[in-house]
C-alpha cells in the first residue's frame, strides 16, 4: 500500500485579507513534512472558478514550489484539464516535462475532463464533446513526449503541425498517466487505455474490491494504452484526520471532511451558484444533514471506521477520522481489496494547519510501518504477475510516428495549420476553391454550435435551409477522393415536419445533390436534422454517432467510410 496527501486548497468563506497567502505557505510546509515523514505522493488538482471548494488554478506551479522543498515524494499533477478549452495539449506536455525535469524524475500525470459547469461554460467547452477532447488530447500528449519532432494532428478538436515539443521529460517513455474516475465505467475506460484510475467515490473497502477486480481484469485481457507505457494502479481518495483520542480526531476533521463532499456536490450535484455572492459554507452550515453531512451520527465508540454512514434515515461521511489503531484498521481492510494508493483529504473546509501537521505525523509513527515494509514487495510481484500482459498490450499499440518532411518559412507554414485565426497567414496551397470551402464550413460551424436539439430543428427542418447545405456538399466535392465511386448516396433525415429525403449523385467527376430517393443508392444513412446538422459542422464524429445509435447506415460500408473525404472532410472513419 502507498499512501498520498491530496490538495484542492479548499478556502471557505470568510475570507481575509492574506488568507490565501497563507493558505498556499501552509500546503507547502505540510508537503515538506510529508516527504520527511516517508509519503509517497502529494496530489495536486486543477480547477477553476470553485469559490471556497478548489482554490488550485495552478497546479504547476504550486508543485513546482514544493519540488525545491522535497527529495523522494512523488508529485501527482492531477488531475489536468485536457479539453483543449483548457489547456493546449501541447502547453501540457511542456509543463509536465519541465516539472518532471526539476523534481528529478518525480512527476505522475493524472488527467481528466471536467464536468462542473462553472469550468466547462467559463472555458467554452461543449459537455457532451468533452470525453471525445479528453481522448483526442490525451493521445496527442503521449506522442509529443516521445515523437521528435511531434508528428502533428488533425483532428477533431485539436489541430497542430509537426513541431518538436521540448523539453523531454526525465521518466522514459513518459511520467506514469492517471485517469480521474467516479463511477465503473471511467474505472474501466481507465484500465482499457492503461492508465492509473484515481477514485473519488469514497467508496467501502469491500465494495471496491469488486471495482479493482475487474480493472485488472481489464489491464489484463483487452488494454490498448493510451501511452507508450502501462500503469496499472487503483488509488482512492478519503478524508483523514488522526489522534489518539477518537473523539478529537472526530472534532478536529469532521466537520472539514463534510465540508469537502457538501461543496464538491454543490458544484457537481445540486447547486446554484452565483459568482462571486453565493456563501457555500454558510449553506453548508444550514443544509450539511439533509444532503447527506449529518453532524450528529458522527459520534466516537472505538468501532470499525465506515467510509459513509447512514442512521435513522440520515446519511454522513466519515472516512479515516479516528485513532491510528482504527485507520490501520481501515488501511488493511482496502490493502485486501487490491487498492495500490489511499490518498488523504486533509486540507478540508477550516481544518487547521496544526493539526493537520500532527495528524500526518501520527500516520507516520503509529499506522505506516505496518504497510511500508511489504509496499515494494507487493509492487515487484504485481509486476512480476503483469510482465507479459503489459507486454501484450504494448504490442497493441501504435508505435511512435516519424513526422513527415515539414519546412517552416519565416513567412508561413508550408500546408494551412491555423486557417480562420487571427495574426495568422499561413500559405495556404489548396486549390482557391478548396479554401472558400473550408471558410464556409468554419462560419456553418460557428452557426451549428452550442444550438439545442430544437434550435437546428427549426433552422434546418425545411426544404430550403437543406438545398443550401446540400449546395455546400456539391461544391466542397473532392473527386480525388473518390476513388472512381459512381453512384448515389442518400440521406433520410427525421424531422418534427416528417422525413426530409435527399440524394448527391456522382458521375464524371462531378456530385449533383437533389430533394428525394436515388435510385441508385449505394449508402443510405439516417438520422435526425440536428444530428445531420452536428455531422455536417464536424461537432459530432459519424463513428461516435454510430455507436450511440444516432445514426444508421445500410449499404456499402467501405464507400460510407469516404463520404467525408469526398467531400473535404479528415480522413477520420
Amino acid at each position: 500500500m502507498r499512501f498520498g496527501i491530496f490538495y484542492e486548497h479548499q478556502q471557505p468563506r470568510p475570507w481575509e485579507e492574506g488568507s490565501t497567502e497563507r493558505l498556499l505557505s501552509d500546503a507547502l510546509d505540510q508537503v515538506e513534512l510529508a516527504d520527511r515523514l516517508g509519503f509517497d505522493y502529494v496530489w495536486e488538482v486543477e480547477h477553476h472558478f470553485l469559490e471556497e471548494y478548489s482554490h488550485s488554478s495552478a497546479p504547476e506551479v504550486f508543485l513546482a514550489a514544493a519540488s525545491q522543498r522535497t527529495k523522494r515524494i512523488r508529485l501527482g499533477h492531477g488531475i489536468v484539464q485536457l479539453p483543449p478549452g483548457f489547456n493546449h495539449p501541447a502547453r501540457v506536455a511542456e509543463r509536465a516535462a519541465t516539472l518532471d525535469l526539476i523534481s528529478g524524475g518525480r512527476v505522475d500525470l493524472g488527467t481528466g475532463e471536467a464536468s462542473s459547469q462553472a469550468e466547462l461554460g467559463g472555458f467554452g467547452v461543449i459537455r457532451d464533446q468533452k470525453r471525445e477532447q479528453w481522448e483526442e488530447s490525451l493521445g496527442a500528449i503521449a506522442r509529443m513526449f516521445v515523437e521528435e519532432p511531434f508528428a502533428g494532428i488533425e483532428g477533431q478538436h485539436v489541430r497542430m503541425p509537426p513541431r518538436n515539443v521540448m523539453p523531454k521529460p526525465k521518466q522514459k517513455p513518459h511520467p506514469p498517466l492517471w485517469l480521474a474516475c467516479s463511477r465503473r465505467d471511467t474505472i474501466l475506460l481507465a484500465a482499457s487505455k492503461g492508465l492509473g484510475a484515481l477514485s473519488f467515490s469514497f467508496i467501502e473497502p469491500e465494495d471496491a474490491k469488486e471495482w479493482v477486480d475487474q480493472y485488472y481484469d481489464v489491464i489484463e485481457t483487452s488494454c490498448v494504452p493510451a501511452g507508450f507505457s502501462v500503469n496499472p494502479n487503483f488509488a482512492v481518495v478519503l478524508p483523514m484526520m488522526l489522534h489518539e483520542d477518537e473523539a478529537e480526531a472526530i472534532e478536529r476533521g469532521v466537520d472539514g471532511a463534510h465540508f469537502f463532499g457538501y461543496s464538491l456536490a454543490h458544484y457537481y450535484v445540486f447547486g446554484e451558484h452565483e459568482p462571486g455572492r453565493t456563501n457555500i459554507w454558510e449553506q453548508f452550515q444550514r443544509d450539511r444533514a439533509d444532503r447527506g453531512f449529518a453532524r450528529e451520527i458522527v459520534t466516537p465508540g472505538n468501532e470499525t471506521l465506515g467510509v459513509k454512514l447512514l442512521e435513522q434515515g440520515l446519511g454522513s461521511l466519515r472516512g479515516a477520522i479516528g485513532t491510528p489503531d482504527q485507520v490501520a484498521e481501515l488501511v488493511e481492510r482496502f490493502e485486501r481489496a487490491g487498492v495500490d494508493q489511499i490518498i488523504f483529504a486533509l486540507q478540508t473546509g477550516h481544518t487547521r494547519h496544526e493539526h493537520i501537521c500532527e495528524s500526518l505525523e501520527l500516520f507516520a509513527e503509529r499506522v505506516m510501518p505496518r504497510f511500508a515494509e511489504r509496499a515494494d514487495a507487493v509492487d515487484r510481484e504485481r509486476a512480476e504477475k503483469l510482465a507479459a500482459a503489459v507486454d501484450r498490450a504494448l504490442k497493441r499499440r501504435e508505435p511512435p510516428r516519424a513526422a513527415p518532411s515539414y519546412v517552416i518559412s519565416p513567412q508561413g507554414e508550408p500546408s494551412p495549420a491555423y486557417e480562420g485565426r487571427e495574426g495568422v497567414a499561413p500559405l495556404d496551397r489548396a486549390p482557391v476553391g478548396a479554401r472558400l470551402t473550408r471558410l464556409t464550413e468554419r462560419a456553418f460551424g460557428s452557426f451549428v454550435r452550442g444550438r439545442s436539439d430544437r434550435q437546428l430543428e427549426r433552422m434546418f427542418g425545411t426544404t430550403p435551409a437543406l438545398k443550401l447545405v446540400f449546395a455546400g456538399m456539391e461544391r466542397a466535392f473532392v473527386p480525388e477522393k473518390a476513388g472512381g465511386f459512381k453512384g448515389s448516396v442518400q440521406w433520410d433525415l427525421r424531422g418534427a415536419r416528417g422525413t426530409h429525403t435527399w440524394h448527391v449523385r456522382i458521375t464524371d467527376g462531378r456530385a449533383v445533390a437533389g430533394e428525394g430517393p436515388a435510385d441508385d443508392a449505394r449508402v443510405k444513412m439516417r438520422m435526425t436534422i440536428p444530428v445531420f446538422a452536428r455531422v455536417m459542422a464536424r461537432e459530432l464524429d459519424p463513428p461516435r454517432a454510430m455507436m450511440d445509435g444516432k445514426l444508421r447506415v445500410e449499404g456499402d460500408f467501405a464507400v460510407a467510410a469516404q463520404i467525408g473525404p469526398m467531400f473535404g472532410e479528415p480522413e477520420r472513419w
